[in-house]
């Protein structure tokens, strides 16, 4: 994929066409999914996760070496002068966390003079199993567990008011939104006061909404994928509000728009993501 033009950064919601409106109508057609499919895909989501990573491996997601570029945080720590505490949550096969730790252990690496130490975790035990036979995987650096962040699990693996820089990318999406708020919260317990969560997700009205066909629809904004794992698209108002509500405060949240084309099948191809930084409060 190649930028067509600079990233569009604002706090609007995409104005549809008329056309793209028809789109979300025909979603309609055929009804929502139906409750006992819609819970269905709740109890069986981990499997679905799993099957996924059994099918694609550690070739499906590119590494994340942008998130440097975007989060300047996880970059600029000259002011710190003991290792700090680094959060993934949704690892993934570890294409955020093993760009960094590459970088951190290069001698030539903007993380020579201070270092994180990073716990990685996710809903696929398949996934973590692929993160701890990574080459790159050190005991002493890195610590990757299985967990449903949705639950309290999360909080035997990692010390309540630990974590520096807790990173949530492509994860909230996969997650049922009545779930929203206990995620959020579990956060806000492991992140230490002054603690920052960095976010990236599908922002409301993206290419991948305006996709789905009838059928796909489990609610406002959440579709089921072929696979049968599930996707999320977020306003701005509604992230700022789930996490005002929850004990932080709002540095930045605004949707990207970006357009990149697709060099293999020459198509333009828009995006909207929502992308945003958050401060834990001192409570």
């Amino acid at each position: 994929m190649e930028p067509l033009e600079p990233d569009v950064i604002t706090t609007q919601a995409k104005e549809l066409s008329a056309v793209e409106r028809q789109k979300l109508e025909e979603q309609n057609k055929r009804g929502l999914v139906p409750e006992f499919k819609a819970n269905k895909l709740e109890i069986d989501a981990q499997r679905n996760w799993d099957i996924f990573y059994k099918r694609n491996e550690t070739r499906f997601f590119k590494d994340r070496h942008w998130t440097t570029r975007e989060f300047q945080e996880l970059v600029d720590q000259e002011e710190f002068h003991e290792k700090r505490t680094l959060f993934e949550v949704g690892c993934g096969v570890g294409n955020l966390v093993f760009p960094l730790l590459e970088e951190q252990t290069s001698e030539e690496g903007c993380f020579s003079n201070s270092r994180f130490f990073f716990y990685a975790c996710d809903f696929s035990p398949r996934a973590v199993e692929f993160v701890r036979s990574n080459p790159l995987y050190d005991p002493s650096q890195i610590s990757a567990f299985q967990c449903d962040i949705t639950t309290q699990q999360v909080h035997d693996h990692i010390p309540a008011s630990s974590v520096d820089i807790c990173t949530m990318i492509f994860v909230l999406s996969a997650i049922h939104p009545q779930k929203f708020t206990d995620v959020v919260q579990n956060l806000g317990k492991l992140l230490k006061p002054g603690g920052l969560l960095l976010f990236r997700d599908y922002g409301l009205y993206d290419m991948a909404q305006l996709r789905f066909k009838p059928g796909n629809k489990i609610a406002e904004n959440l579709y089921v994928r072929q696979d049968g794992t599930r996707s999320y698209f977020f306003s701005e108002e509604e992230v700022s509000k789930l996490f005002q509500e929850n004990g932080f405060e709002v540095i930045t949240n605004a949707y990207v728009h970006r357009r990149t084309l697709n060099l293999k099948e020459g198509v333009d191809v828009p995006r909207i993501f929502l992308q945003g930084k958050f401060r834990r409060k001192n409570l």
